[in-house]
């Protein structure tokens, strides 16, 4: 397994200024860092895969669709703005030298209908994410669906829901991602969600319950990783904690304090993930 630490703690647009943050957390011992893809282009995306492959680091990705690109619409042209954005995703992913995109891409962040999904909805998000999976493959992509709570998402809730949609897609570039964070609010039992999403699990966020340090707090980590030895998972493991750096990002995401000091959650957390893989 290897541990990665998503840049979303101190900024959504990773730059050169961010650089001596990215060096420390390879002194530190992270094999990776993840980073969110909003902006950007692939030259941009170019220069910083040159600046981690020159420190040995992996890099995963995670972007999201706005309303007006939501796969899961009955609208022919706001489904073709999600799959172009997710094409604009691979191609800078690809850039990057990322193995991985990941977040909630069936469907747009924090977009309600203030109903249940529907079967119909549902059908639209797989038959875009089948496109976009076939466009992933030329790239070495892999995309990785994320299921979130019913606070941020209606779509995609559960891992039972999110195995469905995987197995709909039924396509390689398309695997699944598990959140301990979301998890630890929908599924009645960790390590029984996991032991279900276990058959196309390819990425793993460690997220406390309040997106502090992990291991402070109250998701059930002793389940989480019997789990993880149990399915003899060997992707990445990382750290998602969230801060008010940002206060436009921060307020999309309705964060409105610090959880925990930044360094102790780059360094406990990587302490806490090192030590329970080592058991």
């Amino acid at each position: 397994m290897k541990i990665g630490m998503n840049m979303l703690l101190w900024t959504n647009h990773v730059t050169e200024q961010h650089y001596p943050i990215i060096d420390t957390l390879k002194t530190v011992g992270y094999d990776g860092i993840e980073l969110y893809m909003g902006d950007g282009n692939i030259s941009h995306y170019a220069n910083l895969g040159r600046h981690l492959k020159s420190l040995n680091l992996g890099v995963t990705t995670v972007t999201g669709l706005a309303p007006e690109e939501n796969i899961s619409s009955a609208d022919a042209s706001i489904q073709q703005a999600g799959l172009n954005r997710l094409k604009w995703a691979i191609d800078n992913a690809e850039a990057l030298g990322a193995e991985i995109i990941c977040g909630p891409l069936h469907s747009s962040f924090a977009y309600f209908t203030r109903q249940p999904p529907t079967p119909d909805e549902r059908k639209r998000s797989a038959e875009v994410l089948r496109k976009a999976s076939e466009y992933a493959a030329q790239a070495k992509v892999t995309l990785c669906p994320e299921a979130l709570n019913r606070f941020e998402c209606y779509l995609y809730n559960t891992m039972a829901d999110l195995k469905t949609l995987v197995e709909t897609v039924d396509h390689p570039n398309l695997k699944a991602m598990y959140d301990t964070h979301h998890s630890n609010i929908e599924e009645k039992n960790q390590a029984e969600a996991i032991r279900k999403i276990a058959p196309v699990l390819k990425h793993f966020h460690i997220s406390e319950n309040d997106r502090g340090t992990p291991g402070s707090g109250q998701v059930q980590w002793n389940d989480v990783f019997t789990a993880l030895t149990e399915i003899e998972y060997n992707g990445w493991l990382t750290i998602e904690a969230f801060s008010t750096v940002i206060p436009e990002f921060a307020n999309a995401i309705n964060v409105w304090r610090d959880y925990s000091p930044s360094k102790e959650i780059y360094t406990k957390g990587y302490e806490f993930i090192k030590n329970r893989i080592g058991r």
